[in-house]
Formats: C-alpha cells, structure tokens, sequence
C-alpha cells in the first residue's frame, strides 16, 4: 500500500499587470572643440620640466605624455605627477579628449601641423546618405589642407513593440580621392567612424581629415556600412550635413616656444586657464676649464651648474644648455641680440670671470631646510613684459645679491660674498677730514620681513616670514615687504630675508672718505677695504711704511703707534701690507724694536716705501667695509663710500644657527682714568636779570674722555647725580653750608672710571638784609586805584630776582606793622619804582625782599584817609519824557496825552500796536561795549469804565469796576551799528551788554483788550561803561621814543559824551632793568595808547624793558 501526496494549487488571484515600457538614455550629445595656442617663451628652451627630468627624448610619446604633467588647466594637470610616461592609463588622465602639441622655439623648427590660419564658411550638402547611395562632393582650392565633414542624425533610436525606447549603432565611412586616383577609406567603423548610443534630439559629428598636397581635385565621399532602416520604429538616417575646407597656418614661428590645446566642450564650459611648467630658455655655460680642471655639466634634476672641483675658467664659454644659473641668465639677457642687448654688448665687454665666479658662488649647495641641499641662488622667472634696460640687470644681478658695474669700457658684477680685503686704510693715506661715518634711523630699521616667493607646489604667490627676535624686542613689530625676484624656493626667500634683517641691523654704517689717486684707482665698488681709524680705535695702528724687506718692516711715527703685544700667541699680533703686486698679505708679528717690525715668514715680496701697514690682534681688530662707490673728485683725489661688512654673516645667511663671530674695533671701551686737579669756586652772577649763587665745578681732562658723571650732596643729604660733556659743572642756587662732589670719568662705552676725584666745599652765599625802601610816596589815578612811587632798590639780588612787597592794613599810626598788614597787590619785580594799587583807606607799607627771600629789616609807609570807589561811567542818560517837547521822536500809532502826561496807544480799536522811535542816536564816536539799563514807568487804564465801553465775552472779565487793566505792555528794544549807516535788527531789553558805535532806540505798546490802553508816563535808558585794567607783558623801548598801542582801545569822551579826552587811561609804567640815574617821560597818552621815552642821567635814549598797567573806562574792538 502506497501514500500518495497530492498538492492542491489555486489560480493565484489575478494577473500581475506588465512592467512599464524601457526608455534608454539620451547618450548621445553634439560636440565641439576648441583649439587655443599660448606663446610660453623665446627660445630655444629645454621643454617641459617633468620630461626633462625623466630623461626623455622630445617627440616620442613618452615625451609627450610626460608633458601633459606639467600643462595646468583651471590648475590642474592634464595627466597624473604619478602617472607612467611611457604608458599612461586612462584613469591617470584627469581631461579626456585633449590634444596637445609644442614647439620649443629652435630657429629651423617646423609649422605645427593641423591649426587653421584660414577656415572658408561650411559648403551645405544636407542629403541623406544611404547604403546604396553614398553622398561625394569635389573641392577643386589647391591650397586646402583638410576637409572638415559634418554628418548629422536627426534621431537615433528604436521603437520596440512593447513600447521599449532603446539605441542603435550606424557605422559609416569617409573616404578620400586625389585626382580620381581612386577612393582611400580615412574614416572607418574602426576609427571613429561608428554612432553607438540613442538621441531623440539632433546629433551632429565633425571629422577633420587631412589632405595630401599638390593635387588638382580632391572628392570626399560619405559611405554608410549599416543597413538601412526598413521599419518605421528604427529610426538612425543621417545626413552628409556640410563640408568646409580648411588651410592651415604654416607659420613656424622661429625661435618662438608655442602650445596649442584642442579642447572638448563636453569637459570645459569655457576656455580654462593654462599654466605650463617648463624649463626655460637655454643659455650658455662655461666651456672646458684651463689646464684640463674639467668641464661644467648641469644637473638634470635641479638646473643647477656642477663645476668640477679646482675648475679654472679659460675665458671661453660653452654650448647653450638649461640652467637657473643667474650669472649665466644675466649674461645671456645682456648678450642675446633678440631679447637683451646683444646688439649693444658683446663677451668682449664683460668680465666673464666676474660672471663665472659669482655663477660658482650662486651654484654651491646649502641648506635647503628641508633636510637636504639646494643651489644657494637659483634664477626661475618669466619675464612678460618690456622693461628698462637698467632694471631688468638689477632684478637679475639681486637674485644673486650682485651688483653691476660698468667701468673702463666693460661691465662686470660684484657679488656680496664673503672676501679678502684687498686695499689698506689709515690717517696717513686718507685725506684730512678723515674719516666720516653715518649710520641709518632706527625708523628705518625692521624687525619682520616678509619675502613674496611663487610657490611651485601652489602654482601661487607664497609668503615666507622671516624675524629677528631681537630687534623685535627692541623696535617692536616692524614688517618689510618684499618681493623675491624669480625665487621659488621657500628656503631662498628664507635666505633673501635674513640677509634683508641681518643688513639692516649689522651693516648699516656707511664711512666716507678722501683718498689719492695711487689708492683711487685700484678700488673698486664691491672690494673690502680695512680700516684703521685712532679716533674710534682709540690708539694709532696704521701709518706708512718707511723701508721694508720681505721679513722687516720699519714703520712711521713708531712713538706714537700702537704695537700689539708680543708674547702671547692667543693675542696673535698682525702686520697687513700691500706688496707691489696689489695685494694685501698679513704676517704675525714676532718683534717691534724702535720702528722696525719682524715677522714669522717672510712676504711674497718686499711691500713699496710708503705704502700703507696696518697692525691688529684679537683685543682690537680693523674695521671691515665694502667699498659702494668710488667717485673721482679732481684729478689727483677720489671720494670713497663704504658699507660696514660683517665677514661670518654668510654662513650664518645660509644656516641660522650658525653663531657669528665677534670682532673689537676700539679700546674706548676700556674704564677710563679719574679727572685730576678738582677745584670749586663760587660766584654770584646775573642770569636773565637774577641774582644767583653759583658753584663751579673744575678739573682737567682726561684724555679720549668727552663725558663724565658728577655725583654732588648737600650737608649729609643724598648724592645728586648730573651726566656732563664739558670738563666742568656748574650749581646754580646754592645754599649756605657744606658740598662734596665727586667726578668720574665714561669711556665711549659709557662704562665709570674704576675710582672718582673727590672734593669738600664750604658755600656762604648772600647773606645780607636788602636795604629798606625810600622815597614812599602816594597820589590818586582815579577814585579806584592808586599810584605808590618809592626809590629804586641797589640791592643786586633785589633788583635781579628779587621782589617789591606791598602790604596795607586799615590801622594807622605806630599799630600799622608789616607784620600786621596783608599784600594787597602780587609782590612786582625788583627793579621796579612804582607800583598801581587798589585805593584803600588805611596805612601801606612797602619792604623789598632779595631772591633768597630775605625782607629789609623796616617798612616804609603811607596812608590814605578816604576813598570812593568808581567802577564805571555814564556815558549817556537819555529821558523822553523830560525833553523841552515831551515824546518828541517819530510815532506810529501812539501820541503823547499831556492830561495823562504820558504816551499812549492812539487808538487801541483800530491799532492794538504802535511804536515810538528815540529822538537822538547814541553814537560812542568807536565800537565799544557798553552796558545799557532801561528806565520805564507807566501804568494800564481803561478808555472807559461804562459796562457799554467793553465789547469782550463779560465772561472773561476779571474785574467789574474798571481798576484792573493787566492786557497791556510796553517794551524798549535796541539796535546797533558799527558804522552808522546799517544797523542790526531791533533786540529787546531792560539791563544787557551791547557793542556798537551806534545805538537807536524804539518803545512798543501793546494790548490784547482794546478797551485797555498804556499811559507811559517816563522812558528812557543810561548807558554805562564798566573801569577795565589792561597790563602787558615784557616790552623793549629800543633807543628812542616807544609808541605802544593798547590791544583793545579805552572810550575817552566825544565832543557830545563827557567831552573828549575826559576819560583818559592812567598809564603806569614798569621799569625792569633800570641803572641809577635812568629815568623815563611818557606822553601822548589817548584812548588807543601812549609814548614812552627811556633815557639815562646824561638825558640820552636808552633802550630799557618795561611793562604797563593801563586804567581806563570801555573796551573798543
């Protein structure tokens, strides 16, 4: 018996609906391309950086790919810095369909093939091409050189029928017949010649094809390989759309590197930037060196020269190769006829030893920071645009910190590099005003330099800051900005500014001096000179040699010289000289015996009779200087200017943690000796008209000292400290008792002598009492002030420095003391003999007092009984009502009422408002300011009391019996002139300051209740001028009559006011430095000053200071 299992299935629910239809992609898209060219350089250069460090030959396709590193689109490479050169994948690409090609600028290089000079507008086909009827057109224009053939597909696509949208591929040829020499296939399904893909839109294609030159005809035709579509749902016909004839530019632009790019629209939306890293120009380098010391390559890798150790320059140059060398890229600009200034110079006018030296020199290996070496100087610039001849040698020649020069019909460089001196300098071969020295402001000076460098990596201006700690803590953040002429090494620019800080903190002292012709003519701008100067040296180390041998040297003026001691090696005791040859040779020295100097090995030659020597050692060395210009003063003499040159600066340029050797040029740093021979005298003198006690201060000088340090106390008080250039020191005011001084020496160093000179002094002083005030008298200025005159003082320290006390009390008789008296006025100068004071009742007493504030031993004395006061006048009292015709000036809408007696509103019904004008104008006869007070009264009425009279809302009264009228006003108002023709506006007032010469005067009535009117029964005003003191301050008289004006004019009366010159000023005058028997007169006195005439007991002029209290009324202006 068997199981069987059965399965049981149901239908499944309904059918699932189909899949929606398949629509391909739109992948295919016209595209259009664009072909640009750059002219990179001149040339002919060495090519693109990265293939030529890799070795590769130029037109291989290692070559070329290895170019497409270092072409930047937008800064990005076309190929990958990793990429293979020989076989580049496709994902090493980062732009896909580029093409590239160069020339390197050789004078018989080639047109580059495919760019069009000359493009004729396309030559419409537009037929449809099938597989049985390919399409052909002829061109008959010899001078084409391709065709460009456009095909286009309105769409591309499949309709299946489950409604699938899908593409097609339609494969095609082009084909070429010259002459009708029978068809060539140049496009094929193979190359290009196939459309894979679907478009519903129109899709066009180009195809450059080249023809081959000297034909007379040339046929094109377009062949489709692929079946045509029989079914309405495959839809892939194209069109033979267009034919344009191409002729390309046959240029070849000799000695012109160029680029050209075909780019791809499909990749860029706008013509990217470019960039190519290339290396440049080739130059030329030295030849084969002398006596076979080998010849100078370049290193592939970095550009730089290697010269062959112990290489010597033969004056030959060699073949043109890359370099950054500078020396050899200022050497070509200067000799190149297409670019420099070949058609000016030729090797026959440069030193080219001075080229290749400064080129070995730029070429040796440094620290590149990095960790390994670099060229100390490379050269990697473009130069884009014209420049002056002058500037773009200096712009090269700085790479290398040189500096060119033209001298004796050719050019040479000097290079600031570490050098032997090769010229010799002291007082003897110097010119007399020796030697000048100058250094730069410490404004000039900074602390932070940051270098502009092209960075390489970036492909952009980079920045490398370079400071010096010290100087930032002595001057502070100080940034230079400077820009890094054709540098792209950090380490470089690194360099460029530590030589920038250390020049300019080091090497800032420049000296000049005259020099013969013998020394004139040798040196030249760039040589180090050696110096010996006594005056900063402190001793003499240099002078002419009197004979010589190649082992002894007699030198001049041997007393005086300094010779450094012999004995101890560590001192290492020096000779230099010049021998006959030029050059400078020093030798130890090994004995000094009465001018004659032995030294350890013998010269290369005997030096010359009076020639220069100099001596050093290591506890004082010559001064070191680059020599920046020689310039010739006449015929025998030349001008020389030198740099301070620090000769251990350039390893520590090159490598910072170099320590920099240190060298002593001057013994004035040595503690000097103690003045002798101290002294002190005291006097007293006059200075600047006082009296005062003085101490002076002697001793003799010390030698080379030209500042001390005097210490000084009083009794057994502190020591004072005072820093003196003079030998001798002076102590102005000194009181009586004991001093002691002390006086050391400073070297130029500002370091004390070890021990001071020291000296004890007993000052007496002026001890004396002034003697007592004479001839006291008084007599009245004005009702307010006073006038004491007394006789001079002959106290000197009275009359220089000293004071004239005034003193008052209200008692009188034996009770008024000085004691008990008060100032009234500030104490006046000495030499005074007079004195203006306030008008007191009571007793003054006058003392005089010396600049030691020492009084006379009694007063004089003078009473005053009575006194009144006038601290102003009145210029003018003006009453309207009081005139013979009461209210007799002009009116608009009032009248004068003799029943009221006062002036009223003629009619208020009809005018509310009216005005009376004053019937004088006040006129002062000058602008002054003055006081005006109005004088008023007047009283409101109403024009009648009958409840009739009054028309307003019976509301609003305030009153029914009619004894009240508050509605009404009057007012008195001003104008003023200057010049008694315009006047300013009417101002209102009761009591106010005014300035004017002229003054009018207007009253206004007013109501606001027509049935009230205004009796002004007085109007009027006084005008006032307040008393005003006017004091000066020092005035010479000259020897003559003095005119003084005063600085704002006194009103003295007119004709109408007061009467003139009824005011007038009191002038009193002060004396300061009046002699017994001298006198004044003044006279003239007016409102706008007087005159003052000084003369002596023969009644001589003399010329006198004094000053002057003026007392008087008004201020004019």
């Amino acid at each position: 018996m068997t199981d069987e299992t059965k399965l049981i299935r149901g239908s499944g629910g309904p059918p699932k609906p189909p899949p929606p239809p398949y629509r391909a992609p739109d992948t295919l898209h016209s595209r259009s391309f664009a072909t640009v060219q750059d002219l990179i350089s001149e040339g002919e250069i060495e090519g693109f950086a990265s293939a030529s460090k890799e070795g590769l030959t130029k037109g291989t396709t290692a070559y070329d790919n290895a170019s497409l590193k270092d072409v930047f689109l937008d800064d990005t490479p076309i190929l990958q810095a990793t990429a293979t050169s020989a076989s580049p994948a496709t994902t090493d690409f980062n732009f896909q369909d580029v093409t590239f090609k160069s020339k390197f600028g050789t004078s018989n290089q080639t047109a580059m093939s495919g760019i069009p000079a000359e493009s004729r507008s396309p030559t419409a086909v537009g037929v449809t091409v099938t597989t049985s009827s390919p399409v052909t057109r002829q061109i008959t224009n010899t001078d084409v050189d391709a065709v460009i053939v456009t095909l286009t597909w309105p769409q591309i696509q499949v309709l299946e029928d489950d409604g699938d949208i899908r593409g097609d591929t339609v494969q095609y040829k082009i084909q070429i017949q010259h002459d009708s020499g029978g068809f060539v296939d140049k496009i094929t399904p193979t190359n290009g010649g196939v459309v894979s893909g679907r478009t519903g839109d129109a899709y066009a294609r180009d195809h450059r094809i080249e023809l081959t030159s000297g034909f007379t005809t040339v046929d094109v035709r377009v062949v489709r390989v692929t079946a045509d579509s029989s079914s309405e749902q495959r839809v892939n016909a194209f069109q033979f759309t267009s034919l344009q004839e191409v002729i390309d530019n046959n240029s070849t632009y000799a000695n012109s590197a160029y680029t050209a790019l075909r780019l791809d629209s499909k990749q860029f939306n706008r013509i990217p930037t470019r960039k190519f890293r290339i290396r440049g120009i080739k130059v030329r380098i030295p030849g084969a060196g002398a006596n076979n010391s080998g010849t100078p390559t370049v290193d592939i890798q970095t550009g730089r020269i290697q010269y062959p150790t112990g290489y010597i320059f033969n004056g030959v140059m060699g073949a043109a190769v890359y370099t950054n060398c500078p020396a050899m890229c200022l050497l070509d600009l200067l000799t190149n006829t297409r670019y420099g200034l070949g058609d000016h110079v030729t090797d026959s006018n440069l030193d080219l030893f001075s080229f290749v030296a400064a080129s070995k020199y730029a070429n040796t290996l440094v620290n590149d920071g990095q960790g390994g070496e670099e060229a100390r100087f490379s050269c990697n610039v473009n130069i884009q645009s014209p420049k002056e001849a002058f500037a773009a040698i200096n712009d090269l020649a700085s790479v290398m910190r040189c500096m060119p020069i033209w001298s004796a019909g050719s050019i040479t460089i000097s290079q600031d590099k570490e050098t032997t001196a090769s010229y010799l300098f002291n007082l003897a071969n110097v010119g007399e005003g020796g030697f000048a020295y100058s250094g730069s402001s410490l404004k000039t000076r900074h602390s932070v330099v940051s270098v502009s460098y092209f960075n390489m990596d970036s492909k952009e201006v980079d920045f490398e800051v370079v400071e010096d700690a010290t100087a930032i803590s002595k001057l502070g953040t100080i940034v230079k900005q400077v820009k890094a002429f054709a540098c792209t090494s950090r380490n470089q620019a690194a360099r460029l500014g530590r030589a920038i800080l250390f020049a300019e903190q080091n090497e800032s002292e420049t000296v000049t001096f005259t020099t013969s012709i013998d020394a004139g003519i040798i040196v030249r701008p760039g040589s180090v000179i050696e110096i010996n100067d006594p005056v900063r040296a402190g001793v003499r180390r240099g002078g002419r040699i009197v004979s010589a041998t190649t082992t002894a040297i007699t030198i001049d003026a041997a007393t005086s010289t300094s010779i450094p001691a012999l004995g101890d090696p560590a001192t290492n005791p020096t000779i230099s000289v010049i021998l006959n040859n030029g050059n400078v040779e020093s030798r130890t020295i090994t004995s000094a015996n009465l001018g004659v100097i032995t030294v350890s090995s013998a010269f290369s030659s005997a030096p010359n009779a009076n020639s220069p020597y100099l001596l050093s050692n290591t506890s004082l060395q010559t001064q070191l200087f680059r020599v920046i210009q020689v310039e010739e003063q006449d015929d025998i003499n030349y001008v020389i200017t030198a740099l301070s040159y620090v000769e251990g600066k350039y390893a520590f340029i090159d490598d910072p943690t170099v320590t920099l050797p240190t060298r002593t040029i001057s013994l004035l740093n040595q503690p000097a000796s103690a003045p002798s021979s101290l002294t002190v005298t005291e006097k007293t003198v006059v200075i600047n008209n006082i009296a005062r006690s003085k101490l002076i201060v002697d001793w003799q000088p010390v030698q080379a000292v030209t500042q001390y340090l005097v210490n000084y106390k009083f009794e057994d008080g502190n020591y004072v400290s005072q820093v003196v250039f003079s030998s001798d020191f002076e102590l102005l005011d000194t009181p009586i008792g004991e001093y002691t001084f002390q006086v050391f020496s400073y070297n130029a160093a500002l370091v004390l002598s070890a021990n001071p000179a020291e000296t004890t002094f007993n000052a007496i002083g002026k001890t004396g009492l002034p003697e007592n005030v004479t001839g006291l008298t008084i007599e009245p200025i004005n009702e307010q002030f006073v006038r004491l005159r007394f006789t001079q003082s002959t106290s000197v320290d009275v009359l220089h420095g000293g004071r004239v006390y005034v003193r008052h009390t209200n008692q009188s008789g034996g009770a008024a003391t000085f004691q008990s008296a008060q100032d009234v006025i500030e104490a006046v100068a000495g030499n005074v003999t007079e004195a203006i004071v306030p008008a007191l009742e009571g007793t003054y007493l006058v003392k005089f007092q010396d600049d030691g504030g020492r009084f006379s031993a009694l007063a004089a004395s003078v009473s005053l009984s009575t006194v009144q006061l006038i601290d102003e006048i009145t210029v003018k009292t003006d009453r309207e009502d009081t005139d013979g015709t009461p209210y007799n000036g002009t009116k608009s809408n009032v009248v004068y009422d003799g029943s009221l007696g006062g002036l009223k509103l003629t009619d208020p019904t009809a005018n509310a408002t009216g005005t009376y004008d004053f019937v004088d104008t006040l006129d002062l006869g000058a602008t002054y300011s003055l006081q005006l007070k109005r004088h008023f009264q007047g009283v409101g009425f109403y024009v009648g009391d009958q409840f009739d009279n009054r028309t307003e809302n019976i509301d609003t009264w305030t009153d029914f019996d009619g004894t009240v009228a508050n509605e009404v006003n009057a007012k008195i108002a001003v104008r003023t002139s200057t010049d008694m023709s315009s006047y300013s506006d009417f101002n209102d007032f009761a009591n106010g300051a005014f300035k004017g010469r002229g003054f009018q005067f207007r009253i206004t009535l007013t109501t606001t209740d027509v049935a009230q009117n205004m009796n002004l029964q007085q109007a009027g005003y006084s005008a006032v001028m307040p008393s005003r003191t006017e004091q000066s301050a020092v005035i010479a008289s000259g020897a003559g009559a003095k005119n003084v004006t005063f600085t704002n004019r006194f009103f003295v009366g007119t004709s109408g006011l007061g009467n003139l010159n009824n005011f007038l000023p009191a002038v009193i005058i002060s004396p300061q430095n009046m002699v017994s028997g001298d006198y004044f007169e003044l006279s003239n006195v007016s409102g706008t000053g007087f005159t003052v005439h000084f003369k002596n007991s023969s009644n001589a002029s003399i010329n006198r200071n004094f000053t002057y209290s003026a007392v008087g009324f008004g201020k004019g202006g």
